[in-house]
């Protein structure tokens, strides 16, 4: 029988004679993947931005199919305006009108994209045209599936809301300006930032600090009622008819 000494003595050797065979298996492993070809081979890929070797897939259901089984239009429906200009408000009540009639549509909030997708941008201008970029590809997406898509941004620099139009196509993007003046934004202060930013909290608010660039042809305009000059806001409700009406008649709402 075997003393404990010996079994060790065994044991050991036959852990090196283990690790010895599994290495060359094991840097085979760890070697690197690369999806470069050598420069005699032609790939099928190229290159967009800072990715290489990526190839468009056409999917076999196309847009015009998605939106007659909706019986509605894939469309990007842009709320820009002022914090506190009543953007969200507008956005989620005409969702709800939306739903009711039975047509599928869905808001991009600012606030809650920063959340998560957006959640690592800040409020540089090279960060607020980030943002923009990235909440223009979702909204594409989303419009090519046929969705309603109701998307409420600040959205202060006019460059970046040209470029998402030109993104998603003029045809099916809609840009609504909620253009409701400083004061009354002030005035309303929904999330008390206006009173930060006056303080020094808050350095490069839009608004105050930092620039809004107003819309120039915009689709859809949104004011406060002229009716006495008091600044008051039309019902939101009310707001979210009119855009309707606008939807029927650019022909968004069938297909």
């Amino acid at each position: 029988m075997r003393s404990l000494r010996e079994l060790a003595r065994f044991a050991t050797r036959a852990n090196s004679a283990y690790t010895a065979a599994a290495a060359p298996a094991a840097l085979s492993r760890a070697r690197p993947f690369t999806m470069s070809a050598p420069a005699a081979v032609d790939v099928d890929a190229y290159k967009v931005g800072d990715s290489t070797n990526i190839k468009w897939h056409e999917g076999s259901v196309d847009s015009a199919t998605r939106e007659k089984a909706m019986n509605q239009k894939g469309c990007v429906l842009w709320f820009t305006g002022l914090s506190g200009s009543g953007k969200s408000t507008v956005a989620y009540t005409l969702e709800h009108a939306l739903f009711q009639r039975g047509k599928i549509a869905q808001v991009l909030d600012g606030d809650n994209i920063r959340h998560g997708l957006n959640s690592n941008v800040g409020f540089s201008a090279e960060d607020r045209t980030e943002n923009i970029r990235r909440i223009g590809e979702v909204g594409k997406l989303f419009a090519d599936s046929g969705m309603i898509t109701l998307i409420s941004f600040i959205s202060p620099y006019r460059a970046d809301r040209q470029r998402v139009r030109e993104r998603v196509g003029s045809d099916k993007f809609v840009e609504v300006y909620m253009k409701i003046p400083l004061a009354v934004c002030e005035e309303r202060d929904p999330k008390g930032l206006y009173k930060a930013a006056r303080a020094g909290k808050i350095k490069g608010f839009t608004g105050i600090d930092d620039p809004y660039e107003e819309p120039e042809n915009a689709e859809i305009v949104m004011e406060v009622a002229k009716e006495g000059g008091d600044g008051t806001l039309a019902a939101p409700e009310k707001m979210a008819a009119a855009i309707i009406e606008i939807l029927e008649q650019k022909g968004f709402l069938t297909a």
